[in-house]
């Protein structure tokens, strides 16, 4: 059975320059899932949302739409929004793990409160035909919580379930919960996607062999830490293409180009791409010097050639390997 690899969200990196620079690079990803668009109480959607949606923005990749939200009326507004740019199928984020949103009683604060969910997905399917999936937590506190929600869930006509095999107070420390997450499978009707800890080929045909009924499973942090991991498990294979440091050299100044142009000024370009370097730098020979490298380069020129002498030094120890 072939696997349907899916892109998680992961709010302030994998917007559509993210998303179309991935896939123009590396691909390997079936859908790509956009963050999620917050309200925050009003009925307006932010102009950065709407950028990151608006199908000329979206040509060449299948994108999902994500929600975050407790309140029927704005779940019901966003679904109207994002079907009137062209969407069929909303994501709700029961998943998200820190705590100035689940202390809101959001993402995966959400899922010990069964009768607020029951009220969302009751009016989202009485008062939209839009097609609603889940992303969650198997709790916050406990991964009994998603247990106690699956009676409510299974009531409903959701297209799937993908589920982070983490609890929302581990955020992503420790390791995942597979014992936890195949009592999930085992106790709902709808079908499941697979999330969390997918760094390498290997991992991910550990999780395939125990989860034989799985078939689709969701890479979040593994795709920034190492872009060409998608497609190298499509491929099922451990070598990376001969011009590997070429390709992500490419990658990265389109993003970076991309990113400059639309932020304003020195500061935000490095912070933003500081934090892209927290997951690159994970894929490099030497992961901490690499991150102190970018750490230091305190202007654009620097920066600039940080990345040359880091590109260069790998593709060194790729030709001596």
């Amino acid at each position: 059975m072939a696997s349907t690899l899916l892109s998680s969200p992961l709010q302030g990196f994998t917007d559509f320059r993210f998303r179309n620079a991935f896939n123009h690079y590396f691909g390997g990803i079936d859908t790509f899932y956009a963050p999620y668009i917050r309200l925050d109480g009003k009925l307006k959607v932010k102009q950065s949302y709407q950028n990151d949606l608006l199908p000329e923005n979206n040509t060449t990749l299948e994108v999902i739409p994500q929600v975050i939200t407790n309140n029927p009326d704005e779940f019901i507004f966003v679904a109207n929004y994002v079907q009137s740019l062209g969407y069929k199928e909303l994501n709700w984020n029961l998943g998200c793990p820190y705590p100035m949103v689940t202390k809101s009683g959001m993402g995966s604060g959400l899922i010990c409160n069964p009768s607020r969910i029951d009220e969302v997905l009751h009016r989202a399917h009485n008062e939209t035909d839009i097609l609603v999936s889940m992303k969650m937590r198997m709790g916050y506190e406990n991964a009994e919580e998603i247990l106690e929600a699956f009676p409510i869930l299974d009531k409903y006509p959701l297209k799937n379930i993908a589920i982070h095999a983490r609890i929302g107070k581990q955020l992503y420390k420790g390791s995942v919960d597979l014992d936890a997450f195949e009592t999930c499978i085992n106790n709902t009707k709808h079908k499941v996607y697979y999330n969390g800890d997918i760094t390498s080929v290997s991992a991910f045909n550990t999780l395939k062999e125990r989860f034989p009924s799985i078939d689709h499973f969701m890479i979040g942090r593994g795709l920034i830490a190492d872009p060409f991991l998608p497609s190298m498990i499509k491929n099922n294979t451990t070598e990376y293409p001969e011009d590997r440091w070429t390709i992500f050299s490419e990658f990265h100044d389109t993003i970076y180009q991309q990113y400059d142009a639309y932020l304003s000024g020195p500061t935000p370009i490095k912070m933003k791409m500081l934090g892209f370097w927290d997951y690159f730098s994970k894929s490099t020979s030497n992961p901490q010097k690499t991150y102190k490298a970018i750490k230091k380069a305190t202007n654009p020129i620097k920066y600039r050639q940080a990345v040359e002498q880091i590109i260069s030094a790998e593709k060194k120890i790729k030709t001596t390997a």
